[in-house]
């Protein structure tokens, strides 16, 4: 196992960029939550490993690590890492749609992540990972903007049923939450197949980087 890569300022610079990012201010205060923006980056340029996921929820606007809920506690599970290899920011980058709680609705739902953030950032993110080896991408709004029309048209139960197509570079995956129960109980080759063949994909690049 190579040696972690230092500290580096670039790194820090463009972080601080995207955590000073405050686009989405008025929207987010006229949500039911009436938030202000706060983003949650949390990568480096030596990362090798991408989470590509949707946007932080509510506990985590609160707290300022990614997945730091219950869908974490499962989303660790499935990739076999401890949280201190989740949070290793020079080996993992986690990356979602949007950096910042988007709130909720007037009924209380989660909103989607606001297309201003990947429009202004995800790019210029993917730029700053040149290391990268193999992405997880979860969800609709990730999926569609990583594999494309194709997956965007297919929805999130059919891309992921073709995860081979993707691997072992890419998996496609649901989200950790528990509302997705439904969908490992519908699909057991998910847990059977699957996420065997992701962990070993994650485990060797961890021990590369």
């Amino acid at each position: 196992m190579s040696t972690l890569a230092p500290k580096n300022d670039c790194d820090d610079a463009f972080l601080d960029r995207i955590r000073a990012c405050r686009l989405c201010a008025q929207e987010f205060a006229q949500t039911k939550t009436a938030h202000a923006p706060r983003p949650v980056p949390w990568f480096r340029s030596s990362a090798r490993l991408l989470i590509a996921g949707q946007a932080p929820g509510a506990r985590v606007h609160a707290s300022g690590v990614p997945f730091d809920d219950r869908s974490g506690d499962r989303l660790r599970d499935w990739l076999g890492l401890s949280r201190a290899q989740f949070y290793d920011q020079d080996r993992v980058a986690i990356v979602p749609m949007a950096f910042c709680f988007p709130g909720y609705n007037a009924k209380g739902s989660d909103l989607p992540p606001p297309p201003r953030c990947a429009q202004t950032w995800r790019q210029q993110v993917m730029d700053h990972l040149p290391n990268l080896t193999t992405t997880i991408v979860i969800g609709r709004y990730a999926q569609s903007w990583h594999l494309g029309d194709a997956a965007r048209k297919a929805g999130v139960r059919t891309t992921v049923e073709n995860w081979r197509a993707y691997a072992p570079s890419v998996f496609p995956i649901p989200h950790p939450s528990w509302r997705n129960n439904a969908f490992l109980r519908q699909n057991p080759w998910f847990e059977a197949d699957l996420l065997p063949a992701l962990q070993n994909r994650v485990a060797q690049v961890m021990a590369e980087a």
